[in-house]
């Protein structure tokens, strides 16, 4: 049977797994350590906290808790090769250059998915089917069902009231 180390008295065969002292307050005192927390993410919402020890040290070491947003902001110095120097990308002499002109449309964007897929996704949304539910018959992911459903609702939407037929590509004006 396990003994504490500080005062000798037979330690419980559970707590005996875990540790090498009782739970007596002198024991305690002497023999218990802080453990070292670290926050690694934070937000508005909530924190992830963890215990600082050798496998999370490994971990942050080789990037694991690494925030992937930073990558597209400015330049990272992590990026330079240890004992070298960091490089301005832009001198001071170009800073003051006046930003290039945007394109005046975004191009248009391909659909992933088919006419056929359009119009079921349109048929099972009409039927009153959830997006989840379109999805998984359409085996797609739930935002793709929702795009597919919003895209066909915008291109059909006409200029003004409109009643849709049985063919969909034939409308007809209400009359005014």
């Amino acid at each position: 049977m396990a003994q504490c180390i500080t005062c000798g008295t037979e330690l419980h065969p559970e707590r005996a797994k875990k540790y090498n002292y009782c739970m007596a307050r002198e024991c305690q005192e002497k023999n218990a350590k802080g453990l070292t927390m670290m926050a690694i993410g934070m937000n508005k919402a909530a924190e992830e906290l963890m215990i600082l020890d050798e496998r999370t040290q490994a971990d942050l070491a080789s990037g694991r808790y690494h925030d992937q947003r930073r990558g597209s902001f400015g330049t990272s110095a992590s990026a330079a090769a240890p004992g070298t120097a960091v490089r301005d990308p832009e001198p001071a002499s170009r800073a003051h250059r006046r930003p290039a002109r945007r394109p005046a449309a975004p191009a248009p964007a391909s659909r992933p998915w088919t006419d056929r897929q359009e119009r079921l996704a349109l048929l099972y949304n009409e039927q009153g089917l959830r997006p989840d539910e379109i999805a998984a018959k359409l085996g797609v992911s739930t935002y793709l069902a929702t795009q597919i459903v919003l895209a066909a609702r915008d291109r059909r939407r006409p200029n003004g009231p409109a009643v849709l037929r049985s063919d969909p590509r034939r409308r007809t004006r209400k009359p005014a």
